[in-house]
Parts: C-alpha cells; sequence; structure tokens
C-alpha cells in the first residue's frame, strides 16, 4: 500500500488521479497514523518552503518521514516535496528535513543575469539522464519531457546523487536519489506517458 502525505501544501488530486489510473492501491492522509502500514510514501507538494515546514511540524508529519526514511522503505518526493527533503532553502530562510544532505536556492543566483531565463521555470522541458540514472527511469527515454515549475533549484552537496537534470539556462538537477528516496522537481504526474512510466516503476518495486 501506498501512502500519501497530505499536509496542506497544495494541490494532490493528480497524484491520486495517476495512482487510480494505474490501479494502485493507496491512502491519502493528514494523520501520520493512517500510513503507518505504508510500503511506500509519496511526498508531494507545492508552493511555499517555510509554510510546508510549519504544516509538517504541526502534522508530526516531519518526525514520521524522517523514521520512515531511516527504515529503508521507498518513498518519493514531488516539486516542493522534492525540496524539502534537503537542509536548507532560501525560500523563507527555512530549516528543512535533512534527508539528503544540500540547500535550495532561488533561480536568480544561479542564471546569468544578462541571460533571457524567465523565473520560475515553467512548462515542458527535457530531462538528460546522467550518473547511471534511476531504477524508477526503467523504460524512460533520455531527452523526454516533464512538465516544470518552479523559481529555487536544488543543490545537493554529492552530485553523483543527480539522476537527471533539464537545461534551463543552467543544468537544473531534476531527479535526484539516495539510498531508498528519489525526488524530482518536476511533475511525473502532469507529465503525459513518461510520468506515469516512473509513478509505475515506483508502484511495481
Amino acid at each position: 500500500m501506498i501512502g500519501i502525505v497530505d499536509y496542506n501544501a497544495g494541490n494532490i488530486t493528480s497524484v491520486e488521479h495517476a495512482l487510480e489510473y494505474l490501479k494502485a492501491d493507496y491512502v491519502l492522509s493528514e494523520n501520520p497514523a493512517d500510513l503507518k502500514n505504508a510500503d511506500k510514501i509519496v511526498f508531494p507538494g507545492v508552493g511555499d518552503a517555510a509554510y510546508a515546514m510549519e504544516q509538517l511540524k504541526a502534522t508530526g508529519f516531519d518526525k514520521f518521514l524522517k523514521d520512515f526514511h531511516a527504515s529503508g522503505k521507498p518513498m518519493i518526493g514531488i516539486c516542493l516535496g522534492s525540496q524539502i527533503v534537503f537542509d536548507y532553502s532560501e525560500e523563507g530562510n527555512t530549516e528543512c528535513l535533512g534527508l539528503i544532505p544540500g540547500k535550495i536556492v532561488h533561480f536568480s543566483k544561479l542564471v546569468n543575469k544578462d541571460s533571457n531565463v524567465k523565473i520560475p521555470h515553467m512548462g515542458w522541458n527535457n530531462l538528460e539522464i546522467c550518473n547511471g540514472g534511476s531504477r524508477l527511469l526503467n523504460g524512460v527515454a533520455d531527452n523526454s519531457d516533464f512538465y516544470f515549475v518552479h523559481s529555487y533549484v536544488i543543490q545537493p552537496d554529492d552530485s553523483s546523487v543527480i539522476k537527471g537534470y533539464a537545461n534551463y539556462g543552467i543544468k537544473v538537477p531534476s531527479i535526484i536519489e539516495k539510498d531508498n528516496l528519489t525526488v524530482f522537481q518536476f511533475h511525473p504526474e502532469k507529465s503525459g506517458k513518461a510520468g506515469l512510466k516512473i509513478l509505475e516503476n515506483f508502484v511495481n518495486l
């Protein structure tokens, strides 16, 4: 059974629809106790990092996610959920979950000021697989397109955990994987067949 973490940080409906399409057994809950028997966790989210961390702490999901990660069972993070698994986000000067070493910085600090790159990074972008890829990318072609919406960029301490990046003025780390945790800066649930294949691979782990 897959658990979806609901912590009042964005629209989760598209994640539910994708899992329903894949005929996956899942439970969505605002209560960590309801997800304690989950085999896998989906940690989605959109919006502000500081608000999201406040919600995680208020609900007890901060401890739940740390404990679930320590259990070694598979986890994925999506969009905001891909960022606040790191140590720190510049958005709201926020201390995050610290599951993967690294920080989150604003695009404007990384791109050339003379470039025509628009922030936020919004829309479809191809993804280049690197560092051996991920088992969740099985059956996904290199340079497949995925749907992005973000203004902040993941900067892991160890570049070897980057399994895919998008070119958008800079190389944007877009899939990060360390041990049992894989995170996606883009929205696989909104990315057509390639995104559904990623989620199918996760469901079938």
